[in-house]
């Protein structure tokens, strides 16, 4: 089982889309078995997935959900014994389900950070709890995490217990100023923790995680919503203005991101351009963009665009695989 963070402190650059049908086409063209954990207090996946009516039954119901992780930690009664979670028949996964409530334990992650990194077992088991949750997952290939935009505790605690992760971009000055923040985070971050580590007599046997080390590897980015012209060749390039900032890009991250056995070119995961329209029918019919038609209100041109997109979400998750393989090695 691989985990994976799809994660950038700034909003608005596509996290969930991207999130969605990479998951998906992993899913339902490579025949993995995927599970998304909605760690969004916005529950931007959740709603992504599935039908207002499923949602509305997830709560009133009140259903397993991801602050079903974090209750009983807060509570005193250490890590929860049971995983429930709900299928996506459309999007060929599985889900465990966001909640708002999750927002609530930003204070006590954030306590618990701070005790933890001294060598507070307490505090570090708090920290732990997405490896904890983790340890149940091995029958999955991957693991999702959705994330909100900011480089809060849950965030935190969330790229601590992953292996890899992922970045979308949008094309402006303030995803790479997101980069460059994201990497003055993590490294203070893995020292305090550990340093923490470090400190703790048995980190195995007290923190209940089978290897709590930090392991998180870059494996890769998307840039998004970019518009485009053709070229007398018939090829799409950005426009000029996107044009500046994308080339500034692989500097960016090969400055601030340990590439390990990547290449820089390989962790170009992709370009999506604007795709208009297509997000809300993806929404509205909680169906992959890849697998929008007809009756999901797709008409004229649109097929082109879900054509277009479907070839591009291939090649990002084939590009993102092979990154993984080769960080594997």
């Amino acid at each position: 089982m691989k985990s994976v963070a799809v994660f950038n402190n700034k909003g608005g650059v596509g996290k969930t889309t991207l999130l969605c049908n990479l998951a998906s086409h992993l899913a339902l063209r490579h025949g993995k078995k995927v599970l998304v954990i909605d760690a969004d207090p916005q529950c931007n996946a959740t709603q992504s997935i599935f039908a207002d009516d499923e949602i509305e039954g997830f709560y009133t119901r009140g259903s397993f959900t991801i602050y079903s992780i974090v209750r009983p930690l807060s509570m005193g009664r250490g890590f929860t014994k049971t995983l429930e979670i709900q299928r996506s028949a459309k999007f060929g996964l599985d889900v465990l389900v966001g909640d708002p409530n999750l927002g609530l334990t930003e204070d006590l992650l954030a306590t618990d950070w701070v005790q933890g990194a001294a060598g507070d077992v307490r505090g570090l088991r708090t920290t732990l709890l997405f490896s904890h949750l983790l340890q149940k997952c091995q029958n999955y290939d991957f693991v999702f995490f959705d994330m909100g935009p900011s480089l809060g505790s849950i965030n935190r605690a969330v790229l601590l217990s992953c292996d890899y992760f992922i970045t979308p971009m949008s094309l402006d000055i303030f995803s790479l100023k997101a980069i460059e923040n994201i990497s003055k985070s993590l490294t203070g971050w893995r020292g305090k923790y550990e340093n923490g580590l470090r400190l703790v007599r048995d980190p195995e046997l007290d923190l209940e995680v089978s290897d709590p080390s930090w392991k998180l590897k870059f494996a890769g980015y998307v840039t998004q919503q970019y518009t485009f012209k053709r070229d007398s060749h018939g090829n799409a390039r950005p426009v000029k203005a996107f044009d500046r900032i994308m080339s500034k890009v692989p500097e960016v991250i090969e400055e601030n991101f340990p590439t390990g056995r990547v290449s820089l070119a390989d962790l170009n995961l992709g370009s999506i351009p604007t795709l208009n329209s297509l997000v809300p029918l993806s929404q509205t019919s909680r169906k992959p963009i890849f697998e929008l038609q007809a009756k999901d209100g797709v008409v004229g041109a649109h097929f082109s665009k879900v054509k277009e997109f479907e070839r591009t979400i291939k090649g990002v998750s084939e590009r993102f695989l092979a990154n993984v393989r080769a960080h594997s090695l």
